[in-house]
């Protein structure tokens, strides 16, 4: 019965279907709302970073997302990810590392998602259900 269960393709699908799809939704909810690249570059100044830098969050938040979903280059949109998410933790939530929410998991459990996730799939790839596996 297990082994009918095993099924590699499927869970790379699944993996890269699922990381992209909830980042998007990071990225065109940045795209309506306009005052967060201004937040962004903001936090990008105070640590002497350049804030053209601001504009890489789209790289990572939807072109990314749509690599990994339609499975185009997709480790190089796994590894845009986790590049994303290493400088939104760094930026924003660096306080929150050692800590735990109201509910007692980890404060930064969707940033740890969202770059573990990226990595799984630059480890892993596309797989064979992609339009351009790798």
């Amino acid at each position: 019965m297990i082994d009918r269960l095993k099924n590699d393709t499927a869970g790379k699908l699944v993996l890269r279907c699922t990381v992209g799809t909830l980042m998007l939704f990071h990225g065109v909810a940045k795209l309506m709302h306009p005052g967060t690249q201004d937040f962004i570059r903001g936090l990008l100044s105070f640590y002497g970073l350049p804030e053209m830098i601001a504009w890489g969050v789209f790289a990572g938040e939807i072109l990314a997302p749509l690599m990994l979903i339609f499975g185009v280059f997709s480790r190089v949109g796994g590894l845009i990810i986790v590049v994303n998410m290493l400088f939104a933790i760094g930026l924003a939530h660096t306080g929150d590392f050692f800590s735990l929410s109201e509910h007692g998991g980890w404060s930064l459990e969707l940033q740890g998602f969202y770059l573990f996730g990226g990595l799984a799939v630059l480890l892993l790839g596309s797989g064979r259900v992609a339009f351009r596996p790798d």
